[in-house]
């Protein structure tokens, strides 16, 4: 891949292992970076401050950027962030082509999304929030003459609806910028694989939109700022009891549970959590966002946590750990 891009953008392959067994995809991926919220280990000594690195997770299908900024601390660019530089830089071309009002840009998140992003894009474009899986963001997306999804974890492509190809095909330009805009969408959409699920398609998407508005990972990262967010699972007798409505958003089951956490949510400053129980186990997953980071981490998530697992009972060992 390297020798067909030239000198448009070098690739540093890391963990390269193949022939030893499981160091491959060891503390490495894209799973593993955005739920710790870490830099890969293999990383550690030779990523330079500023210098963009990506994951893919074991099968290629999702994407997560990160850095370290001149004090060494790490940043993490999830599929938020890749949604919204998209999203935005779409709707660029979008204009600049003359298609304003042709063509309508939507973005389809899920209630994992941060709320940061949701505000950022929702000044911009049409925002939907649809139940976590791909198969209903997708759905979802097929509305919008272009729509983008990603979900949190990194999961996500653009879909160009045929009558979207056919405008773009058709499209007369009035103007030599309108020309270069409308070369520049399609070929975007000629980059784009909008098969879910394509992992380095999706990485030369966001490098194109890189070069093209000159960002690093600093300009890209400022384009809004993530509440501080923390995801906890708890183990549970039956995940079934747990019914949601509103994207999954809201409890309605059990009964009452869902009052005591809006009580306990409108404690904390920009708070914001939701309950959603696993599909292939036992396993309530709890989402909590705050405008600062303890409260974030250490309280809210684990406290609704603890509520959850009042509701439910168990075994002590499986009670979340801030609570033994």
């Amino acid at each position: 891949m390297n020798e067909e891009l030239g000198s448009a953008l070098e690739l540093i392959p890391t963990n390269t292992a193949v022939d030893t067994l499981g160091a491959l995809n060891n503390a490495c991926g894209a799973d593993y970076v955005k739920t710790s919220q870490r830099l890969p280990p293999s990383l550690a000594s030779v990523l330079e401050a500023g210098q963009r690195a990506c994951s893919f997770d074991g099968d290629a299908d999702r994407l997560i950027y990160y850095y370290l900024d001149d004090r060494k601390q790490f940043h993490m660019l999830d599929g938020d962030k890749i949604a919204a530089l998209v999203a935005n830089f779409i709707v660029e071309l979008v204009k600049g082509a003359g298609l304003e009002g042709k063509l309508e840009v939507g973005v389809v998140q899920t209630a994992y999304a941060n709320g940061s992003s949701t505000k950022y894009l929702s000044e911009r474009v049409p925002v939907e929030c649809v139940k976590t899986g791909v198969k209903n963001l997708h759905h979802a997306a097929e509305k919008y003459s272009i729509g983008v999804y990603f979900e949190a974890n990194g999961h996500g492509t653009v879909i160009f609806s045929p009558v979207a190809l056919e405008t773009l095909a058709k499209h007369q330009p009035s103007t030599p910028g309108q020309s270069t805009y409308l070369s520049q969408l399609i070929s975007l959409s000629d980059v784009i694989n909008q098969t879910v699920g394509d992992a380095l398609s999706d990485m030369l998407l966001v490098e194109v939109v890189l070069a093209h508005k000159g960002y690093s990972g600093y300009e890209w990262d400022a384009i809004y700022s993530d509440l501080p967010n923390r995801l906890v699972k708890v183990v549970v007798k039956d995940r079934n009891i747990f019914k949601t409505e509103d994207a999954e958003r809201r409890l309605t089951s059990p009964p009452g549970l869902q009052a005591k956490l809006d009580d306990l949510i409108r404690k904390y400053d920009g708070g914001r959590s939701f309950v959603r129980p696993s599909g292939t186990e036992d396993v309530v997953r709890v989402y909590a966002e705050a405008t600062i980071r303890p409260q974030a981490d250490a309280e809210l998530a684990f406290k609704v946590a603890g509520l959850v697992y009042d509701e439910t009972g168990g075994a002590p060992e499986t009670r979340p750990r801030e609570f033994l």
